[in-house]
C-alpha cells in the first residue's frame, strides 16, 4: 500500500520560507503527477500545487504563483514545496497526495487524488 509522508512544516514570520518534502513509499512515484493541497478549520481542503510525472509541468493556485515551487525528485521518491514570501493567510495543514491514474494530467480537484498524506501544519505569524 502507498504511504505518503509529509515534513517540513513549522512556524514561521510573515515573509519567510519553509520547504515541504512528500516522501512516497511506492516503486511507480514516477508514473503519478503529485498534487499539494491545503486546509484550514471550517473549510475545504484547497489546491495549491501540482506537478507532472516528469516533473516538466507545474501548476499553481492563483493565490501562491510567484511564491511556490514544486518540484520532485523521482529518484527519491520524493516531491517538494517551497513556499516564500510567506502569509498569514498561507497558514493551514498542508497535504501531499497522488494523483488517481498514472500519467494523467496533474489536476486541481481533490476527486483527482486517490491516496494522501498525514499533513503537515505550517503556521504563519505575522
Amino acid at each position: 500500500q502507498v504511504q505518503l509522508v509529509e515534513s517540513g512544516g513549522g512556524l514561521v514570520q510573515a515573509g519567510g520560507s519553509l520547504r515541504l518534502s512528500c516522501a512516497a513509499s511506492t516503486r511507480t512515484f514516477s508514473s503519478y503527477a503529485m498534487g499539494w493541497f491545503r486546509q484550514t478549520p471550517g473549510k475545504e481542503r484547497e489546491f495549491v500545487a501540482a506537478v507532472s510525472s516528469s516533473g516538466a509541468n507545474t501548476y499553481y493556485a492563483d493565490s501562491v504563483k510567484g511564491r511556490f515551487t514544486v518540484s520532485r525528485d523521482n529518484a527519491k521518491n520524493t516531491v517538494f514545496l517551497q513556499m516564500n514570501s510567506l502569509k498569514p493567510e498561507d497558514t493551514a495543514v498542508y497535504y501531499c497526495a497522488r494523483s488517481r491514474y498514472s500519467y494523467s494530467r496533474p489536476n486541481v480537484e481533490t476527486g483527482s487524488y486517490d491516496v494522501w498524506g498525514q499533513g503537515t501544519q505550517v503556521t504563519v505569524s505575522s
